[in-house]
């Protein structure tokens, strides 16, 4: 009786060790990560400043990984159809996102028929900057800041125009916004690309355009433009000698094109965790932090995935309230 009591509990207690022990492997595999390469999903076209940056920031994160990451464009509707394909994405880390501005805030209230929300679709995983905007005019407007831009529209109410990429692009809602925080006029021109509505601006068919520092540093240290204003809340570190718009009378104007990573919602706090931890791993590369400068990009400050869901959040309802005073709807 004792012999088979002994032999019960022993074979009891063999059970519990093979039982733990299938358990610690069945973490462990389930811990591993990644197992295959990572699609990153660029919403826009390739050779665009955010294409470029995606994939100097893949080929440092395989590094960080062991894994490939494998950028791929998904472009149209501004943004939409990368972001409708992450958020409808296995939610495993698998399948990334480099978002900006437009499919991250701005185009929710913009479009009509759009099939997921920022706030709601995604698993924030890090915020990685932003690229400012900056106020450029044709040299010969006779303006040298913004409150001399200011009084001379004030002065010739509806007679200046400002080009942008398009309608419903940043270029276009920084007008918007600067209309409705200056008390001007300005008209909108609108066109298909940055590269035209400067070409126009360089013509002197147009007056000024809001762009990016990085499209516009060339031609403002030649002499082709010239700059009024950065548009974001703090100067630029790319051109530190040009003041912000916010410093010349409109202390709330800040416009800049943001950049953050996310994946589809429901993705697991660990995954996000080491994701997060691997991308904050390189941006803080020597490689990653030369090209992103020579970028323009400013690098944020904080890369908790909660920042990045707040930001989000922020910045869409302040887009909301400027897309619906403007009245702009895309199909």
């Amino acid at each position: 009786m004792n012999i088979n009591r002994r032999l019960l509990a022993g074979s009891a207690a063999l059970a519990s060790a093979a039982m733990c022990l299938g358990l610690s492997l069945n973490v462990q595999a389930a811990e591993k990560f990644p197992e295959r390469p990572i699609t990153f999903i660029v919403p826009f076209p390739p050779g665009g400043p955010t294409d470029a940056m995606a994939r100097i920031l893949a080929t440092e994160l395989t590094k960080e990984l062991g894994q490939s990451v494998i950028v791929e464009n998904k472009a149209g509707a501004g943004g939409n159809i990368g972001a409708d394909f992450v958020a409808r994405a296995k939610p495993d880390g698998y399948t990334l996102m480099f978002g900006t501005s437009g499919p991250l805030a701005i185009n929710k209230p913009l479009y009509k028929s759009i099939n997921y929300d920022p706030r709601t679709s995604f698993s924030p995983i890090i915020y990685v900057g932003y690229l400012p905007n900056v106020l450029v005019v044709r040299p010969n407007l006779g303006v040298n800041n913004v409150k001399e831009l200011i009084e001379l529209d004030k002065s010739k109410p509806g007679r200046l125009n400002f080009a942008s990429s398009g309608n419903g692009a940043s270029s276009h809602l920084a007008g918007v916004l600067f209309n409705g925080m200056a008390g001007t006029e300005l008209q909108h021109v609108p066109y298909k690309g940055t590269g035209p509505a400067l070409n126009d601006l360089l013509a002197g068919q147009v007056e000024m355009t809001f762009t990016d520092i990085l499209t516009a540093m060339p031609y403002i240290k030649a002499g082709k433009v010239k700059a009024l204003g950065v548009a974001t809340a703090k100067r630029s570190s790319a051109m530190p000698l040009i003041p912000t718009i916010a410093e010349q009378g409109l202390p709330d104007y800040d416009v800049s094109v943001f950049f953050g990573v996310v994946g589809p919602k429901g993705m697991a706090a660990d995954r996000v965790a080491q994701l997060n931890q691997a991308y904050a791993k390189a941006l803080d590369s020597d490689n990653v932090k030369k090209a992103f400068a020579a970028q323009g990009l400013e690098r944020g400050a904080d890369t908790k995935p909660a920042y990045l869901a707040g930001f989000v959040k922020s910045e869409l309802g302040k887009w909301s309230e400027v897309v619906q005073k403007a009245g702009v709807t895309l199909d």
